[in-house]
């Protein structure tokens, strides 16, 4: 049985990975430049990490609740499979 596994190009991993550094770097840079007190910069700051190490969590929850589903119907299959096997064999 073959099973359709997509990949991602190093390319395509490596695009990403610039793209997220020249948000966040931006997204700091910009935070520094503002006009404002440092409490205010402060504040800013921490919700800009707050988010960011919320969208990697929130990424990798999806990614592990489409790998559970995935395997959970492979499994599902194969049981099925296994019993029609058993009926036609009879």
């Amino acid at each position: 049985m073959n099973y359709y596994v997509s990949s991602n190009t190093r390319a395509y991993y490596t695009m990403a990975w610039i793209s997220f550094c020249i948000a966040f770097l931006g997204g700091l840079a910009g935070i520094w430049l503002l006009e404002g007190s440092m409490a205010v910069k402060g504040f800013l700051a921490i919700a800009f990490i707050f988010t960011v190490s919320s969208c990697f969590t929130l990424a990798k929850v999806i990614r592990d609740k489409h790998e559970e589903d995935q395997m959970v119907n492979r499994v599902e299959k194969a049981k099925t499979e296994k019993l029609l096997n058993e009926y036609v064999e009879k």
